[in-house]
């Protein structure tokens, strides 16, 4: 990366020399001003090339510099963080049955939950019977029903419909679950197999 030419008064000294946009060969005992848009050497005093110094930059070319570290940086991360995703799925699914086993048991306690709403929808529906039998004495006209019953009408309706938002709402979470451990799947398959082959050599080798 190309560094600063601001080298201040009391630097180190050195010997500076560099080809200016003339063509000229120029030395000096401090960065050149001359040839601030190109290379330039600073020479220890036996003339030998101490280093290298590369052209200053305008500020949009300081801007990109930084964007492309900026972006190379985050590149770094993102792997390093998927390294560490990729060592943390492994310690957990060490192997197929583990993952199984993990899937079918998150199901399991969905299913549960499911299976409560629908005998709590079922003790709601024989409710709702009851209260039309009782609706009949009126005539089955909501109008002429007392206010107690009305009341009992719509909580019963209201519990009705609770329960069956709360079961496609399991519903959902059963398909997000599932997708989950699909992709999980694909992604451990790939490990698993990596694995296997990183530790082949080792076990041929413990034979012998």
């Amino acid at each position: 990366m190309a560094g600063s030419l601001l080298v201040q008064v009391h630097a180190q000294q050195g010997i500076y020399t560099c080809v200016d946009a003339k063509g000229r060969r120029l030395t000096a005992d401090r960065p050149i001003a001359e040839c601030v848009d190109r290379e330039q050497s600073e020479l220890s005093a036996g003339g030998m090339v101490k280093r290298k110094i590369g052209p200053s930059l305008t500020a949009d070319e300081r801007a990109a510099e930084e964007e492309k570290a900026r972006q190379l940086q985050q590149e770094r991360n993102r792997v390093a963080d998927e390294k560490r995703r990729n060592r943390a799925l492994l310690t957990r699914y060490p192997e197929r049955e583990v993952h199984d086993r993990s899937r079918a048991a998150d199901l399991a306690q969905l299913d549960e939950l499911i299976a409560t709403a629908d005998r709590r929808q079922a003790d709601l529906a024989r409710e709702r019977q009851r209260l039309d039998t009782e609706l009949e004495f009126f005539g089955n006209d909501m109008a002429k029903a007392p206010p107690q019953l009305k009341r009992q009408f719509d909580e019963n309706t209201q519990n009705i419909e609770a329960q069956k938002r709360y079961i496609a709402n399991q519903e959902a979470e059963k398909r997000r679950l599932n997708a989950r451990y699909d992709q999980e799947l694909v992604r451990l398959q790939k490990l698993w197999a990596a694995a296997a082959s990183a530790s082949a050599p080792a076990t041929a080798a413990a034979r012998r």
